[in-house]
């Protein structure tokens, strides 16, 4: 089994997060401030070069006021289409 961050989930899951923050009209900075971190933290993380784990995605939400329910069950659609594609 491949390393999760070198799947094509996990590719999706992190446009689905620079999506939803984008789509929050917050910058990397104004995220990483309120997360506590640098601006090049919120980067790393959004490419990849960065593991980030599930408490680390829920405070991604809570600092784009998104509910971590909702963006993970927006994620599972969008996971459940790209099945559906391939």
């Amino acid at each position: 089994m491949a390393k999760s961050i070198f799947t094509e989930e996990y590719a999706l899951f992190l446009r689905h997060l620079r999506n939803s923050r984008k789509n929050a009209g917050l910058t990397q900075e104004q995220v990483a401030n309120r997360l506590n971190q640098t601006q090049s933290f919120v980067s790393k993380c959004e490419r990849g070069e960065r593991r980030i784990d599930v408490v680390e995605i829920r405070a991604f939400c809570c600092a784009m006021e998104i509910s971590f329910s909702e963006f993970m069950r927006q994620l599972e659609v969008l996971l459940k289409e790209q099945i559906k594609s391939n």
